[in-house]
């Protein structure tokens, strides 16, 4: 599945000419790097492969107007770009009729890669990640993307606020919060 992430979110960005600049080469290894991290926090946002696949490749397109800007700032920029584009698609599928257009419509597991030959440790880390993706599914919005942000993508603190547009104490307020729910409701699974 990561490699099909990849390839539809490359398949969206415009081909690269051989002598473009080193910065438009820099962005396009960022973008790649940043494709399956970015599907799978859209994907658990919004529920939905193909919405999911979208955002991914908005963002990704909306990148390449700040290629000129500092490498550093990418990351809490597409960060942000993504969310925006993630929210944006929330509000209007509330403006949908449900039964139209539901938010799980194809209803499928994710396809798990795991090369390993053990089926116990692939049935293991099938069922860790199903957990944890339900339990972070039940966390308010806003304490899911503190906890995506900064645990599962290692934004700093300040990143994380930029990302998301909000202060620092904020962040941590959310993040704690999350920590605190997810503990709770993983506590019996060890």
């Amino acid at each position: 599945m990561l490699q099909a992430v990849t390839s539809d979110a490359a398949k969206a960005l415009p081909a690269i000419p051989q002598g473009a600049a080193p910065g438009t080469r820099d962005l396009e290894a960022f973008l790649d790097a940043v494709g399956p991290r970015a599907f799978r926090f859209a994907e658990a946002s919004l529920r939905h492969r193909e919405d999911a696949l979208d955002a991914v490749q908005d963002a990704m397109l909306r990148m390449l107007r700040y290629e000129d800007r500092p490498a550093e700032e990418w990351s809490p920029l597409f960060w942000r770009v993504l969310r925006s584009r993630i929210v944006d698609t929330q509000r209007r599928r509330g403006f949908r009729l449900r039964w139209l257009a539901p938010a799980d419509a194809d209803g499928r597991e994710p396809d798990w890669a795991d090369d390993g030959p053990d089926p116990a440790r692939r049935h293991e880390g099938r069922e860790a990640w199903t957990r944890l993706a339900a339990a972070l599914e039940r966390l308010p919005r806003r304490q899911r993307e503190a906890f995506t942000l900064r645990v599962l993508e290692e934004l700093d603190v300040a990143d994380t606020a930029l990302a998301m547009g909000c202060s620092e104490g904020s962040v941590k307020t959310h993040l704690s919060r999350a920590r605190q729910a997810l503990q709770r409701e993983l506590e019996d699974w060890t």
